[in-house]
């Protein structure tokens, strides 16, 4: 488990090429995180919410990045647009 809010922007980045390189090589990655430049580049999202603990665990959103953003009932794919919109 490592917690990327306590990671900075470049080790990040290196997280992420890692990442991209062990999809590349055929494997399944599953993240479970918060920081949106890590979400925006997922596959596929599974938003959960609408809060947490017993107030939250249902699935609000699905799909890729772009399509939660579109989600208007997903607080993630609030936050998430403006991520994506600065590219």
């Amino acid at each position: 488990h490592i917690a990327v809010h306590h990671i900075d922007v470049d080790d990040i980045k290196k997280l992420l090429n890692i990442l991209d390189r062990l999809v590349d090589a055929g494997n399944t990655v599953v993240v479970i995180e918060h920081n949106l430049e890590v979400i925006k580049m997922a596959d596929h999202i599974l938003d959960l919410g609408p809060e947490g603990g017993g107030k939250g665990g249902y699935l609000i959103a699905e799909g890729t990045p772009e399509e939660v953003s579109q989600d208007g009932d997903s607080c993630t794919g609030q936050f998430l647009k403006r991520v994506l919109a600065r590219g």
